[in-house]
């Protein structure tokens, strides 16, 4: 697992070379961000963990005690619950935003929730032991996922403030300016979910909108 970095005659820029395909997507994300050098690129793939999940692959279920925790580089990971026989779902984890549910991976108590990959997704993967080890190795990566916690962790209590204090209408609209590429990627049933509505009430507030 390595990557080939050279500079260009004509240029100081660092290119990433050589990398697989599942790599190239994890420098792809982090190089939209940071720079790169030989060294952080060749420590960075050799520590982290990529892989492939298809479609459908539950990542926790429901009384499991999470071991792993995800990163989504692609794809869209589903939280749910299973409330008196239906789901009732709580988040989607898209691009670029860690997979997080009370107290897992770090708590090993038995879950209350479902994780499942609600598209096929390429998810950085590991156990608290890993990250450990990979910020004291690479600590210069550390301020960066602490800001990246930080800032999930503000947009969940907004979005949950939002749910309580909102009207169905509301919600969705809210869904509409912060999260618009959800009503492509995700099955309408699961959108009401996630609103707290029924399929039905969501099509009529599809109704009064498009009517508007």
């Amino acid at each position: 697992m390595t990557a080939i970095l050279t500079r260009s005659p004509q240029s100081a820029e660092t290119k990433l070379l050589q990398a697989t395909s599942l790599q190239q997507v994890l420098l792809d994300y982090i190089t939209q961000s940071a720079q790169l050098n030989e060294a952080e690129a060749q420590g960075l793939l050799e520590m982290v963990k990529i892989r492939e999940f298809p479609k459908g692959a539950i990542l926790l279920r429901e009384g499991q005690a999470g071991k792993h925790c995800y990163f989504v580089l692609k794809g869209c990971v589903r939280q749910y619950y299973l409330l008196d026989g239906s789901e009732k779902t709580v988040n989607f984890f898209t691009e670029g935003q860690p997979v997080t549910a009370t107290g897992f991976p770090y708590d090993n108590k038995p879950s209350k929730c479902y994780l499942v990959c609600n598209e096929a997704c390429i998810l950085i993967f590991g156990i608290p032991e890993d990250e450990a080890a990979f910020f004291e190795k690479m600590p210069q990566f550390a301020d960066m996922s602490r800001i990246g916690v930080e800032y999930e962790l503000k947009k969940s209590q907004e979005a949950l403030a939002d749910f309580i204090t909102s009207s169905p209408e509301a919600r969705y609209r809210s869904l509409l300016a912060t999260r618009p590429e959800l009503l492509d990627r995700v099955p309408q049933y699961q959108l009401a979910s996630y609103l707290g509505i029924t399929p039905e009430s969501l099509s009529r507030i599809l109704k009064r909108i498009m009517g508007k």
